[in-house]
C-alpha cells in the first residue's frame, strides 16, 4: 500500500481465542506441542473441528510421543475459558472424538533424506512474508491494532475487569491512509460474547472504556471516529454452540490482514517440516529484516517449493517501489544471506520446540515473544552488506 496516492481506507479483522475457528486452531497446535515436546522429529498434520458439545480431531501423525487427545483438547478448551455449560460448550462435558493415521509413506519418502540438510519440502506451494514501517512491530497498522483490541478483550475477560464477557469475540479496524501512510482510524468494530443478564449500555460503556480507549493511541483517534459494538444488540450464543469451527479458516488474520500476499496454506497443527508453516515464518523473517535494515519502506517475499526438493524453485523479494535498491538486487542479497532449505529454516528459527500453541491466536507475526525467532532482526547488517550499502 505504501506509495499509493490519495486517501483511502484499508480494513483488517482479528478474532479472540474463543472464536470457534481459533478454538480449533489452538487444539491442533496443542496436539503438535505435546508431541514435539517429547519427540522433536514428530510429523504432525492435525485438523480439528468443534461444534455444539463436540471436539473432533483428525489427521496424520507419526511420532514416538504419547498423546492423550481427550486430555489435550479438554485442557485447551478450559484454558480458553469455556468452563460452564451455561455457555453451551465446556471442557468437562464436550465429547472428544479422533481419527488419526500415520503420515503418508509417499510424503515421508520426499521429506526424509540420508543427509539431513537435504531434507525435502513437505509439499508444493508458495508462501509469503511481509513487513512495513507502519508500526513498531513492522506490521500493517490495521491488523496490528485489530489484534491488540482482541488481546485486550480477552485480557479484560480473564482478569475480571469486564466480568460479563464470554470467550468469543471479533474486532475490526478501518485505517485511513494518505499517500500510503496511516493517518487515523476511521471506524472500529467490536463483537463480544456476553452473559445473558448484562445490559447493552453496560457492554458498550465497558468495551469503549476498557478495550478501545485503553488500546488505541490518541493520535489515531479524532472526533469523527465511528465505533460499532455488538450491533445486533445481543451476542449471548457464541463459540462452538453458535458456529462450527475448523482449523485453518482464519489464515488472513493469522498473517497480514489482507495487506500482504497469501499462498493459501494454513499454519496450525502442522509441524515445521511442512513449508506451509516454516517457509511462511522464514519469509516474514526475511521481510522484517529487509525493512529493519532500512533497505525498503515495505517488503514482500515469495518463496515456492516442490515436494521432496530442498531448494526453493523460486524466490522473489520486492519492495513495491520503496527500496534503496532494485528488486533484483534485493532478491540476490536474500539468496546470499539466507539458506532457504527446510533443514536450515527449521534450525535457524529453532522450530523443533513446543512453541506453536502460543502462536495460534492473535496473529503468527508481529509479537515479540522471545521464542518466535522469525520476529528477530539480527540479519540487517548482512543484508546491507550483500546489497553493498
Amino acid at each position: 500500500m505504501i506509495g499509493s496516492k490519495g486517501n483511502y481506507m484499508f480494513t483488517s479483522e482479528s478474532v479472540t481465542e474463543g472464536h470457534p475457528d481459533k478454538v480449533a486452531d489452538r487444539i491442533s497446535d496443542a496436539v503438535l506441542d505435546t508431541l514435539i515436546d517429547q519427540d522433536p522429529g514428530s510429523k504432525v498434520a492435525c485438523e480439528t473441528l468443534v461444534t455444539t458439545g463436540l471436539v473432533f480431531v483428525g489427521g496424520e501423525i507419526t511420532s514416538s510421543g504419547n498423546l492423550d487427545i481427550a486430555q489435550v483438547a479438554r485442557d485447551t478448551v478450559k484454558d480458553i475459558g469455556y468452563s460452564s455449560s451455561d455457555m453451551g460448550f465446556d471442557y468437562e462435558t464436550c465429547a472428544v472424538l479422533s481419527s488419526l493415521d500415520k503420515q503418508s509413506a509417499d510424503i515421508s519418502m520426499g521429506v526424509n533424506r540420508k543427509e539431513p540438510e537435504e531434507q525435502g519440502a513437505g509439499d508444493q506451494g508458495m508462501m509469503f512474508g511481509f513487513a512495513c514501517k507502519e508500526t513498531e512491530s513492522l506490521m500493517p497498522a490495521p491488523i496490528d491494532y485489530a489484534h491488540k483490541l482482541s488481546r485486550r478483550l480477552t485480557y479484560t475477560r480473564k482478569k475480571g475487569i469486564l466480568d460479563f464477557l464470554r470467550p468469543d469475540g471479533k474486532t475490526q479496524v478501518a485505517m485511513e491512509y494518505e499517500n500510503g501512510k496511516p493517518i487515523r482510524i476511521d471506524n472500529i468494530v467490536v463483537s463480544a460474547q456476553h452473559d445473558d443478564e448484562v445490559s447493552y449500555e453496560d457492554i458498550k460503556e465497558g468495551i469503549e472504556k476498557e478495550v478501545i480507549y485503553n488500546t488505541i493511541p490518541e493520535n489515531l483517534i479524532d472526533e469523527n471516529l465511528r465505533v460499532f459494538i455488538n450491533t445486533t444488540g445481543r451476542f449471548v450464543i457464541g463459540g462452538p454452540l453458535g458456529d462450527c469451527g475448523m482449523t485453518g479458516r482464519k489464515i488472513i488474520q493469522d498473517t497480514y490482514g489482507g495487506m500482504g500476499g497469501h499462498g493459501g496454506g494454513a499454519f496450525s497443527g502442522k509441524d515445521p517440516s511442512k513449508v506451509d508453516r516454516s517457509a511462511a515464518y522464514m519469509a516474514r523473517y526475511i521481510a522484517k529484516n529487509v525493512v529493519a535494515a532500512d533497505l525498503a519502506e515495505q517488503c514482500e517475499v515469495q518463496l515456492a517449493y516442490v515436494i521432496g526438493v530442498a531448494d526453493p524453485v523460486s524466490v522473489l523479494v520486492t519492495s513495491r517501489g520503496t527500496g534503496q535498491v532494485d528488486d533484483r538486487t534485493l532478491t540476490q542479497a536474500v539468496r546470499e544471506v539466507f539458506d532457504l532449505r527446510p533443514y536450515y529454516i527449521i534450525k535457524n528459527l529453532d522450530l523443533k520446540k513446543p512453541i506453536f500453541k502460543e502462536s495460534s491466536c492473535y496473529g503468527h507475526f508481529g509479537r515479540e515473544n522471545p521464542e518466535f525467532k522469525w520476529e528477530q532482526t539480527d540479519a540487517t547488517e548482512d543484508l546491507r552488506t550483500a546489497c553493498k550499502i
